[in-house]
């Protein structure tokens, strides 16, 4: 199992953004992500950087550090553009990115482009563009010229040549609970994340969480079946502090957290790097001794 983190864009370079993405590298995390809105729930009144500018300063404070997003959406982003931002971005960090993608949501980002505030996409809307949005990305970053009239998305002849350094593309954890989404992290991803089953998560126990997330995994391998893919070759990746678990209150109790998931089959665990006064707030020193000591504890 790999242990990762997500580090929010809330604070500026000079003033302990730097330091941060530099302290994931010390202390061993495998990937620090960001997440790609414009603002987020409580946080969205106070400082909040852009996702691909943030990762591409950390590319040049990092070395070793893989990189990405949790996730990217197409709420604001449109495949061609994107795609540009991406292979310049693999190839300043050398080949460390991996792109988390999923459908988005109906918060501030959903709106934020309209002239008033409203016409927010309903979720199916949200699934028929993601259904575009995926393969296209897909095509833009393994193809040197593409043109592909879509219903919502379109490329005409574009460019994108040197394409990205890893190869065919920068890899892809597409986020996804329902079945076409399901479907397109079978068909299009390296690696599928989740962040549990939010019914489960505002009323459940440890013990439900889990098991609605094995009903996820199991949903996972049927969509995987149905394209032909073993789900063996897909990472399984979870975003934590969206279940009823607090794997943070203790070393101990990420441990069994780590352990009970790792069981599920999960391949990659990520934690929120600490934020005091945010529901992100955690003891700093157990948190680094996590980093440090907690996978050994799995044995």
């Amino acid at each position: 199992m790999r242990l990762s983190t997500v580090i929010l864009p809330d604070r500026r370079w000079s003033e302990g953004g730097r330091d941060t993405w530099q302290r994931a590298e010390e202390l061993g995390f495998h990937t620090a992500y960001t997440y790609d809105h414009l603002s987020w729930r409580t946080f969205r009144d106070g400082p909040w950087f852009g996702a691909i500018p943030t990762l591409t300063a950390a590319a040049t404070a990092t070395s070793r550090l893989r990189l990405g997003t949790l996730v990217t959406s197409p709420n604001f982003r449109h495949p061609v553009t994107l795609a540009k931002e991406l292979i310049s971005l693999d190839d300043i960090s050398g080949g460390r990115v991996t792109l988390g993608i999923g459908a988005g949501g109906s918060g501030f980002d959903a709106t934020a482009l309209s002239k008033d505030g409203e016409g927010a996409w309903t979720p199916r809307e949200r699934a028929d563009r993601f259904a575009e949005f995926v393969p296209l990305l897909d095509r833009l970053l393994s193809e040197d010229v593409v043109t592909a009239p879509g219903e919502h998305y379109s490329a005409f002849e574009v460019r994108n040549i040197p394409g990205c350094v890893q190869r065919p593309r920068l890899p892809f954890a597409v986020a996804a609970t329902g079945p076409r989404g399901l479907r397109l992290a079978a068909r299009h991803g390296q690696a599928w994340v989740t962040t549990g089953d939010p019914k489960v998560s505002e009323t459940g126990t440890p013990e439900q969480s889990r098991e609605a997330i094995a009903g996820q995994i199991e949903k996972l391998g049927a969509a995987c079946a149905s394209e032909g893919r073993d789900v063996a070759e897909l990472e399984k990746v979870l975003l934590t502090g969206f279940t009823p678990d607090r794997p943070l209150a203790s070393f101990d109790a990420f441990v069994d957290f780590a352990g009970r998931h790792a069981e599920l089959g999960f391949d990659e665990i990520v934690l929120h790097w600490p934020i005091a006064d945010s529901l992100f707030a955690a003891d700093v020193a157990v948190f680094e001794k996590i980093a440090t000591e907690g996978l050994a504890q799995l044995g």
